[in-house]
């Protein structure tokens, strides 16, 4: 269920990272076709906030909100990029709120150094988590018992999601609403937001080189396209080095320092996404969609697909379509 969705600002919100949360979630697409959210911008008393930037943001709701939401979603915050000594400046009605929409299922999602906010209030003790790279040792000092994973894009440890910097928390929206209501939805969703579909949440955060510098560096990206529609055949390192002139062991440091990821976890994850896709959009067979999406056979698909979603399969597609 993903129908009411309730953001939290405190002063030193930081107005990109609140942005893009409102940007997934509090605009209205109904006419396009996209599923309604019931959105509420909150602050403790409902009072005005002052961002990072230096202006001040006047949330219309305070935080009775959390109380029912779906969703609930924490920005960055400013302090993290300086933390005081002792406790943050987070108000007790905030934590209490955020334990109790934990409690009762409801994501609990940060962006950024949102997650200093979500460890105030316990939320991380145990799980695993992410923030911006700049702050994961802050957050492992901070919060001992988390488990900070500082490399990657966002991690999804039920019913908490926590995200890295910036657009990473693009990323976990649409992580979360591909969770919820499907591929079809975040990709359009993407789409018209003029983003990736998708990328996976262990995608490492710093890409070395996101712009090639020099015509002799060439993108990478013909490459991706051209992987994405065979993603059925055997696609090894070294045909797909030999097909962009490159020797296998340079190739495979390119390739992770364009995107992020090994070309192995780059590919079972789009073969994984597009096998999703085909569980929600087609009536095709386990095996027949294990072949299409380039694993072979039904018991590969199974294992990385419940590696990757922590479901099976069929139990995936029964959530979504009603089908067995």
């Amino acid at each position: 269920m993903l129908r009411t969705i309730a953001a939290v600002a405190l002063d030193g919100v930081a107005a990109f990272e609140l942005g893009v949360i409102c940007e997934v979630f509090g605009v209205d697409r109904t006419a396009q076709g996209f599923p309604p959210y019931e959105f509420a911008l909150c602050s403790p008393g409902g009072r005005p906030v002052r961002c990072k930037s230096g202006y001040q943001i006047v949330p219309d709701h305070d935080l009775a909100p959390l109380a029912d939401a779906d969703v609930v979603a924490v920005p960055a915050m400013g302090h993290a990029s300086n933390p005081p000594a002792g406790p943050l400046p987070v108000p007790a009605e905030l934590t209490a709120a955020l334990r109790a929409a934990a409690a009762r299922n409801a994501w609990v999602v940060s962006v950024c150094s949102g997650a200093f906010v979500l460890g105030e209030a316990g939320l991380l003790d145990g799980r695993r988590c992410t923030t911006h790279w700049m702050y994961a040792a802050d957050l492992a000092a901070r919060y001992p018992t988390a488990k900070v994973d500082p490399d990657v894009l966002y991690v999804e440890d039920r019913p908490i999601l926590t995200s890295a910097g910036t657009a990473a928390g693009i990323d976990a929206c649409l992580h979360l609403v591909r969770q919820e209501q499907g591929s079809a939805v975040a990709t359009a969703l993407a789409r018209r937001m003029v983003v990736p579909p998708h990328r996976d949440g262990g995608q490492a955060q710093y890409i070395e080189t996101p712009v090639p510098v020099a015509a002799a560096a060439e993108s990478l990206q013909p490459l991706l396209t051209w992987m994405q529609a065979h993603l059925a055949e055997e696609l090894t390192v070294e045909a797909l080095a030999a097909r962009v002139h490159l020797a296998p062991r340079t190739f495979a440091r390119r390739f992770r320092a364009e995107t992020g990821a090994t070309p192995h976890d780059w590919l079972v994850g789009q073969r994984v996404l597009l096998a999703r896709t085909l569980l929600e959009e087609t009536e095709l067979g386990v095996e027949q969609i294990a072949r299409r999406a380039g694993f072979g056979n039904a018991a590969a698909l199974r294992h990385h697909f419940t590696r990757r979603l922590g479901t099976a399969p069929v139990a995936y597609r029964r959530r979504f379509c009603g089908q067995d």
